[in-house]
């Protein structure tokens, strides 16, 4: 087994992925919407897609955006993840 570190992104990062899974409504659409207008400059909703689950409980929304650095991330993670309709973020 080596010691390979994982690669370093490069920041900025153009076309980095946020994926957001949840609990499917208007909720956490406008919560996704909320927190990228907050944390991306220059974000619009052309940017995420939608993928319903097969029961239609849940859904999958990815963000694609340019990520200018870990503290961006994290910042949006954090903001994300302490809504209760937030099941995952990735």
């Amino acid at each position: 087994m080596s010691n390979q570190e994982p690669p370093k992104i490069e920041f900025p990062c153009e076309n980095y992925p946020v994926k957001i899974m949840g609990d499917a409504g208007d909720e956490l659409h406008a919560l996704v919407v909320e927190v990228m207008e907050r944390h991306v400059d220059g974000f619009h909703t052309g940017l995420i897609s939608v993928r319903d689950s097969s029961k239609g409980r849940f859904q999958s929304l990815t963000v694609m955006i340019t990520a200018t650095g870990e503290d961006q991330l994290q910042a949006i993670f954090q903001d994300l993840k302490k809504n209760p309709v937030v099941r995952m973020v990735l």
